[in-house]
């Protein structure tokens, strides 16, 4: 009895984490189909990692607390290794650099990086 009650949670769960996914502003990442985005990298202090934010011509949800975040399936802010490793995310769905750009603010790296999403 309990082996099948385990064996059901565990159905369960699997099937609701296949069911959730990566998302900005509640929108999956695999329905955004827009021409270009922009990436906006944000380094964390002492760190190579980066919290991303897109900016693909769409309003943030007025119930939106953290903007434009790639967030996890727990609706957690996703963080990257590096840019690099977000560039190679959006890559996964399409996505190829244009052109790239760094600033430093309030001493903070901010990355603006063009994405154009290939044909085919």
């Amino acid at each position: 009895m309990k082996k099948s009650i385990l064996l059901f949670l565990f159905v369960c769960l699997f099937g609701l984490s296949a069911v959730l996914c990566q998302t900005v502003n509640d929108i999956k990442i695999e329905e955004i189909s827009v021409e270009y985005m922009q990436i906006i990298g944000t380094a964390k202090l002492f760190s190579t990692k980066v919290t991303v934010e897109l900016d693909f011509g769409k309003e943030p949800s007025f119930w939106a607390t953290t903007g434009m975040q790639v967030k996890d399936e727990l609706g957690k802010p996703v963080v990257f290794k590096s840019m690099i490793d977000a560039l190679n995310f959006f890559g996964r769905y399409g996505y190829d650099l244009v052109s790239s750009d760094a600033i430093t603010a309030s001493n903070q790296i901010i990355y603006h990086y063009l994405l154009k999403k290939h044909k085919g």
